[in-house]
Order: C-alpha cells, then sequence, then structure tokens
C-alpha cells in the first residue's frame, strides 16, 4: 500500500474523552480532536460510566464531521481505507459507542476495520511522534487506570514484565488530589503544585522500591499521606499542600523510576519509552529524560493522554502487519495486552 495516500479514521472513546483523527500514512497526523468530558465529571470526584457513554453518543458525529472536514476529506467512502477503533480496556458504555461507530462506518464506507488495544495505542504514542523508535524497547504505560512495564520485542508482540497490585499510579495522584481538596483531576494540581514545595519535608514511603520484582503498589502510598494529613488536623497545624504534593510526588515517581532501572537491568534494554496520562507529568518526564545511560522516548504531552491519532497508528501498522477485525468483534473492558 502507498503510505502518502493511505488514510486511516481513528477512534477512540475507551474512557471520557471522545477523539477521533485522520492519519495519512504510519505517522503524518492530518486532524485530531478532542472532545474532552472533565468539566461533566468534576464535581463527582470522578469519571460515571453512564454520563460517559452518553455524551460520546452526544457528541461523537459532530466530531466525524470536523475531523473529516480538517483532514480535508470530502469523500470518505473513497479516501479512507481503513477504520481504527478502540476495543478495550476501558468503560464497556463508553466502548460500545466507538466500536459500533466504527463498524457502521466501516460498513457504509466498504473499508476494513481494525480493532485496537488501547495500551497498544499509547505505545504507538511514541511511534507517531519519534520516527527513529525501532523494537526493542520497554515501554512504561503509566495512566488511571495502568500501571505496567511492557517489553516491546517487535510490534504485535508484547512481554509484561510487571504492573500494578492495586491502584494505579493515575488513580493514586486522583485520590490524593481529592484528599487535599485539590478537584479532578488531580494529576494536573499537584504537578503544579509539587514545584511550589519541598519534596523532603514529608518521608513518604517508595513503594516496593527495594524488591527485585517489577511490581507496584501505590495504595500504601496513598494511605501514607492520609495518615499526614490526619495527623495535622489533630495537631490543629495548617496543612502545607504544595510540600504534601511534593513529597508525594518524590515518592511515587520513584517508585516507577526504580522499577523501570530494574526492567533495564533485568533485560538489557536500553531504549525506554514512557506513555499514558501520567507520562504528561514534568517529574516523571524529568526523571526518565535525565538517565543518561538510556535511550529515552517521551511522547509530546498531548499524546500522552487518551487520543485517536495513536489509535490510528497502532490500527496502521496492524492492518500492515497483515491484520483485520471482524465485523462482529465485541469491546472488552478488561482486554489485556500481554501476559
Amino acid at each position: 500500500m502507498s503510505d502518502a495516500s493511505f488514510l486511516t479514521l481513528g477512534i477512540e472513546t475507551s474512557c471520557d474523552d471522545t477523539s477521533l483523527a485522520v492519519l495519512s500514512g504510519p505517522r503524518e497526523v492530518l486532524s485530531s480532536v478532542v472532545s474532552s468530558q472533565v468539566d461533566l465529571h468534576a464535581p463527582y470526584g470522578g469519571v460515571l460510566p453512564e454520563l460517559a457513554s452518553r455524551k460520546h453518543q452526544e457528541v461523537i458525529i459532530s466530531l466525524l464531521r470536523k475531523v473529516l472536514s480538517d483532514g480535508g476529506v470530502s469523500n470518505p467512502h473513497r479516501d479512507i481505507d481503513l477504520v481504527a477503533v478502540t476495543r478495550g480496556p476501558g468503560l464497556m458504555g463508553s466502548l460500545l459507542v466507538g466500536a459500533m461507530t466504527a463498524k457502521a462506518l466501516a460498513q457504509t464506507w466498504e473499508a476494513p476495520l481494525i480493532a485496537v488495544n488501547h495500551l497498544e495505542g499509547h505505545i504507538f504514542a511514541n511511534v507517531l511522534s519519534h520516527p527513529s523508535l525501532e523494537p526493542p524497547f520497554l515501554c512504561l504505560i503509566v495512566s488511571g487506570g495502568h500501571t505496567e512495564v511492557i517489553l516491546v520485542r517487535s510490534f504485535g508482540d508484547y512481554l509484561l514484565l510487571g504492573k500494578t497490585r492495586d491502584d494505579a499510579a493515575g488513580e493514586a495522584y486522583d485520590k490524593v488530589a481529592k484528599l487535599l481538596g485539590l478537584g479532578y483531576p488531580g494529576g494536573p494540581a499537584i504537578d503544579r503544585l509539587a514545584k511550589e514545595g519541598d519534596p523532603k519535608a514529608f518521608t513518604f514511603p517508595v513503594p516496593l522500591g527495594h524488591t527485585r520484582n517489577v511490581e507496584f503498589s501505590f495504595s500504601g502510598l496513598k494511605t501514607a499521606v492520609l495518615w499526614a494529613v490526619r495527623r495535622l488536623e489533630q495537631e490543629g497545624a495548617p496543612i502545607p499542600v504544595a510540600d504534601i504534593c511534593a513529597s508525594f510526588q518524590r515518592a511515587a515517581v520513584e517508585a516507577l523510576m526504580s522499577k523501570m532501572r530494574l526492567s533495564v537491568e533485568m533485560t538489557g534494554v536500553e531504549r525506554v519509552a514512557i506513555s499514558g496520562g501520567v507520562a504528561a507529568n514534568s517529574a516523571l518526564r524529568e526523571a526518565v529524560a535525565s538517565q543518561d545511560a538510556w535511550e529515552v522516548y517521551i511522547p509530546p504531552r498531548e499524546l500522552c493522554t487518551d487520543n485517536a491519532a495513536m489509535i490510528a497508528a497502532a490500527g496502521y501498522d496492524a492492518y500492515a502487519r497483515g491484520l483485520r477485525s471482524d465485523i462482529s468483534f465485541s469491546p472488552d473492558p478488561s482486554l489485556v495486552l500481554a501476559e
């Protein structure tokens, strides 16, 4: 197939962001649109699945029109060569909106269909932004729902080195932010305030920092922050929010970095990428970038959060490898990338 003329429509609705993108060849993003639901869910302190799926239904067709127009696609029946959509993991209702839209479009336009693993999409956020990135490499996928280290042996061939035992890193950020009254989503607020605080003000533990297994746990760190806040409240002392944010972030980032260093040691692979919403965190980006012995790949922040461009890129690569999805595929909220 001709890379320059091959157009992929990507659709991403795994959680609370509705996103569509048109991709030319493997990497050129012609257009990309994202409709955020942050304001809708903020009063509840987290994503309400039913509200999320309803909002996807409300906006997806208008976003489709915009992304095609912005991408210069006047005749999608003729011009769109592939439809790629997130199959899972994610929220079932949200996934269904994207999947049913993709199926309808693929049938209408007589285009092939690829169902994409959302986590593979996050890996391909790096491929989009770094043409030189080739397997093998390690990828830390870290978001509100996932924290895991994947060895990318080749595209489509993935080995899970380790994952979280409990909370994902992004979930811990949100819960600590809620405890401190910082609103939702919590990650950006903590990252911003941490720059004003003392990371050594509180000696929060680095979860599993000294074990020889690639595994994560953030529930204990979250509890340590809770008890520190309660102790200060009982003493009638002011809550040094910036210091707590800085100290929490220091421990969380070191937990992630310690397991990445272990993964490099275990595999001998020094080509390292990060992805997922928490990959937008400034402290994590700085920590990874400072590893002089590694060949580091960090996507731009707009490709860290959920987006359809990465889904289109993963779909394009799968299609180029000869994969196809049947129109009868079902979304899978618990879909895994690798065992």
